[in-house]
């Protein structure tokens, strides 16, 4: 039996999976200040199904070692399943990247502690 689709990230599991079948997927784990986004923590998983809902996520973060408020998801891949060792360059290349310009954000999948869908929005200049 499924479990129940109770998240934004649940639904966007779902779809994807729907959508590519059985795919790697890069994710880091952010921490949320008014003013800052840092990421703190990156990984890659392989979701092989669509049974993975945000409860299980969340307890993955545990081990993480971090006080986390969001986390941002990026498909590691069109080529759905990514071999561990592309999947870990393709997340160094991430990081890096994300580290200089956290607009990237916004390419990703971008979900509260909840599990629910943010948005990044541009800070006005002072």
């Amino acid at each position: 039996m499924t479990a129940p689709i109770n998240t934004d990230f649940d639904e966007w599991l779902v779809r994807t999976y729907a959508e590519v079948g059985d795919f790697t997927v890069l994710f880091v784990l952010l921490r949320i200040t008014d003013t800052t986004v840092e990421p703190l923590r990156s990984a890659w998983l392989h979701v092989v199904g669509d049974e993975t809902r945000w409860p299980d996520m969340a307890r993955l973060f545990i081990g993480a070692g971090v006080e986390w408020s969001a986390a941002v998801f990026f498909r590691a891949g069109r080529e759905g399943l990514v071999p561990d060792g592309e999947a870990r360059a393709r997340l160094g290349a991430l990081t890096r990247k994300l580290h200089e310009d956290r607009s990237l954000i916004r390419e990703g999948e971008f979900f509260n502690a909840d599990g629910l869908r943010l948005r990044l929005d541009e800070q006005p200049a002072h």
